[in-house]
């Protein structure tokens, strides 16, 4: 599932200080995977010092496979995973929020779609909510697993207040990454980022659902904030500087690892002009703050 010791698959997930805690449970279910062709390539949103710290307790920092980096300012969750993707080289590409879990065997059932369908251009399996509880609640779809026609989603997407539904969760989709470049990557929608990629998407090229449970997407209090107190975008800035002004605070229990922390490096939100990496497409710059827009950025989970 390597070839010549690159990944097959980039796993994307951004994250900002209040879902740190949930880290280690994707780190798990990422370990977990039968497919061991992955990298994982978390972007850090805002303050990173909660992120790092739950890394290392986790042993995720350890991992040769995971690549951890800062905006060095908040920007929101579409532009940090545009900024992650900027990052990734693997040709397939997975969103995985930070606090939701893949189901075992997801990498597997997804990375096989696109491969018996070249023409594709992303696969979706079935999620599950994990409920506080630790319930999983399953949610029956309105399409039959198969081939997904272009357009065939957005034929499906009910909008009416009280009636609204998504056909498939956008959370958890496997992508192609050519195609993810071409869209312009998460959409610049409050709270719909997921949504209006995975509507460009369908219009754009045909997809394909797994008839598998694929995503374990968590339900909790903090979902769904749109409070500048918990996160607010607006480029309020943090250092990432990997000097730590003070020990990374561990959760109680967990004794200190002498080995190395987290390695991580602030991203440009736009390369310079004599970036290494400028032949590439660049990622997302972020526009200046309005001062006139009250609340700043909010997340959607």
């Amino acid at each position: 599932m390597r070839a010549n010791g690159r990944a097959e698959v980039s796993v994307v997930t951004a994250v900002h200080a209040p879902h740190a805690p949930f880290l280690p449970d994707a780190w798990e279910s990422l370990r977990g995977q039968d497919h061991d062709g992955w990298e994982w390539l978390v972007q850090i949103d805002g303050p990173h010092a909660p992120v790092t710290a739950a890394l290392d307790a986790c042993g995720a920092a350890r991992d040769p496979r995971v690549s951890v980096a800062a905006n060095g300012t908040a920007e929101g969750p579409a532009v940090t995973r545009n900024v992650a993707l900027g990052r990734s080289r693997a040709p397939l590409v997975q969103n995985v929020d930070a606090d939701d879990v893949l189901e075992p065997g997801a990498l597997t059932a997804l990375t096989a779609a696109l491969a018996a369908r070249p023409q594709a251009g992303f696969a979706v399996g079935r999620a599950r909510d994990l409920l506080p509880t630790g319930e999983l609640r399953e949610h029956a779809l309105p399409l039959d697993p198969g081939p997904l026609p272009r357009g065939s989603l957005a034929d499906r997407w009910l909008t009416e207040p009280g009636r609204y539904r998504l056909p498939v969760h956008p959370a958890g989709v496997l992508w192609r990454r050519s195609l993810l470049l071409a869209l312009g990557g998460w959409s610049a929608l409050r709270g719909m980022e997921d949504t209006g990629l995975l509507m460009a998407a369908s219009a754009a090229a045909p997809g394909v659902l797994v008839d598998a449970d694929t995503l374990r997407y968590r339900k909790h209090p903090g979902q769904g904030t749109a409070q500048a107190t918990e996160f607010a975008g607006g480029g309020a800035t943090d250092s990432a500087d990997t000097t730590a002004r003070g020990p990374a605070r561990r959760p109680p229990g967990v004794a200190r690892d002498p080995r190395p922390a987290t390695r991580l490096h602030t991203v440009p939100l736009s390369p310079a002009p004599d970036h290494p990496n400028r032949d590439t497409p660049p990622t997302l710059t972020a526009p200046a703050p309005n001062p006139h827009t009250a609340g700043g950025l909010a997340w959607s989970k």
